[in-house]
């Protein structure tokens, strides 16, 4: 089963995506994760990935579609595999789609993890961070023991730049621009599925599941 999850920054498909994986027992691939594992190990396409990172670009979706083909060529891979993070727009989704036809391969299913806009802001500006051990929480869901304070380390919690409400609204209109399109692009191809992120997490992970009976 070759799966590709699709949702909003925050809408819950990273944490979905590590649910399945662990449940099939099949690989969650994050490009960012390849990208740093190929550039740790030294091998070419990492030397070459390499130097548009550090030069602060994006790396070509080409250069990135076979990082990912070289990933998912492994024997883990084999009873299939998890995208989390690639494709981000339909260009990208194109290029993927005609290297696995070239490999007699191609994508099962799509999932799109659906939160609305409004669900997500109030979710993420409510996340806090220990400025010191790193622990997280929120404000709702997931409180310290005392407001404002770690309980692992005692130390200060912080609302990070990145879930700050305006960014997150940036954030959220990238997204509608370039990666919402791939909704439609794979609903075309009739592998798109739709989850209620709304849900409680349990709840959305059952869901899946029975998509992927």
């Amino acid at each position: 089963m070759k799966i590709i999850m699709l949702g909003a920054p925050g809408a819950g498909k990273g944490t979905q995506a590590r649910i399945i994986a662990e449940k099939f027992g099949i690989p969650n691939i994050s490009t960012g994760d390849i990208f740093r594992a190929n550039i740790k190990n030294g091998t070419q396409l990492g030397m070459e990935a390499k130097k548009y990172m550090d030069q602060g670009l994006l790396v070509p979706d080409e250069l990135t579609v076979k990082i990912l083909l070289d990933r998912v060529a492994r024997d883990d891979c084999q009873n299939g595999y998890i995208l989390d993070g690639f494709p981000r727009n339909i260009p990208q989704a194109q290029v993927l789609d005609e290297a696995l036809a070239k490999r007699n391969e191609k994508l099962d299913l799509a999932i799109d993890v659906d939160v609305p806009d409004e669900d997500i802001i109030k979710r993420m500006s409510g996340r806090r961070a220990c400025v010191s051990c790193g622990s997280t929480y929120h404000i709702e869901h997931i409180p310290p023991k005392t407001e404002g304070i770690c309980d692992t380390c005692g130390q200060k919690l912080i609302l990070r730049d990145d879930d700050r409400p305006e960014t997150v609204k940036n954030r959220l209109d990238v997204y509608h621009r370039q990666t919402q399109p791939l909704i439609e692009f794979y609903q075309a191809k009739g592998i798109l599925k739709t989850v209620d992120g709304t849900m409680d997490m349990k709840d959305v992970s059952a869901a899946i599941a029975v998509m992927l009976q």
